[in-house]
């Protein structure tokens, strides 16, 4: 099974910029969606963004669109996760996960599928 390895975080001020990565471990994320995913303390898991298995169609919730953008690079077998503007509230485990997204269908959502890594901690200082 696909085991995901994210890196990239830090502490930042609030406004910076920081860009996330991650890696398989164990297999490869070749033909599969990718998401990100992030909890912050006491709170659920939330979806961030999502990219396709191809990369020509992306998601991002809607109160990130403009701050977050997802990208990949199957040469690499990597997703990227570019965060801008970055404000206090973004603070949180960041995590990548295969997805299941029914990328065609207007509405559809995407939904974790894969094994959860170690994330990687995003913490923004105002």
């Amino acid at each position: 099974q696909v085991q995901p390895v994210e890196s990239g975080g830090g502490l930042v001020q609030a406004g910076d910029s920081l860009g996330l990565s991650c890696v398989p471990s164990g297999g490869t994320f070749s033909g599969h969606a990718l998401g990100w995913f992030r909890q912050a303390p006491g709170k659920e898991r939330d979806l961030v963004a999502a990219v396709n298995w191809s990369g020509s169609r992306t998601y991002v919730v809607d109160s990130l669109k403009g701050r977050f953008s997802i990208s990949r690079d199957d040469a690499k077998d990597t997703v990227f996760l570019k965060m801008s503007n970055l404000k206090p509230e973004d603070t949180a485990v960041y995590y990548c996960t295969i997805v299941r997204w029914y990328s065609n269908l207007m509405g559809s959502v995407p939904t974790s599928l894969g094994s959860w890594g170690q994330g990687t901690q995003v913490t923004v200082s105002s």
